[in-house]
């Protein structure tokens, strides 16, 4: 799959006791326009696994071309991966990072075991849009459209 060029998105969504939990993931993909559903894709061991599933809601935060170094913090392993990051919340209580190129604000529409991971459907709710390129993932590196 590495032979894949992807946008690159972090989800995030509250879990227990309302704490903001975020993670990279390139596996967004449209699925319906009508109603209009994504999907993502969550590993079974990924701390936000359970957190999602239980949520009602969740953002698909679209990366812009300059933010590799959120994509790559949310990537790995760390004790508060927002801290020092620049997020804010929706009226809503939802986590949104700024500077993303969109936030999709969705909600749980369906979720299903596929392997490692779990499937997860979100209708799209809610969101924004702003200006810019998006962050590419291509063969373990990053890059934009010229």
């Amino acid at each position: 799959m590495g032979r894949f060029a992807t946008g690159v998105t972090v989800l995030t969504v509250n879990g227990p006791a309302g704490r903001a939990l975020g993670m990279t993931a390139s596996s967004l993909a449209s699925v319906s326009l009508v109603p209009p559903l994504v999907s993502v894709c969550v590993d079974h061991g990924a701390e936000l696994h359970d957190a999602i599933l239980a949520a009602p809601v969740f953002v698909v935060n679209v990366l812009e071309s300059g933010q590799e170094v959120l994509s790559r913090r949310f990537a790995d392993p760390h004790e508060d991966r927002f801290e020092g990051v620049g997020y804010h919340r929706s009226p809503e209580g939802l986590v949104l990072l700024d500077g993303a190129l969109a936030h999709l604000e969705c909600d749980r529409f369906a979720s299903h075991p596929a392997g490692d991971h779990t499937l997860i459907i979100g209708r799209v709710i809610g969101g924004s849009t702003g200006e810019g390129r998006p962050l590419l993932y291509y063969r373990g590196g990053y890059g934009s459209l010229e």
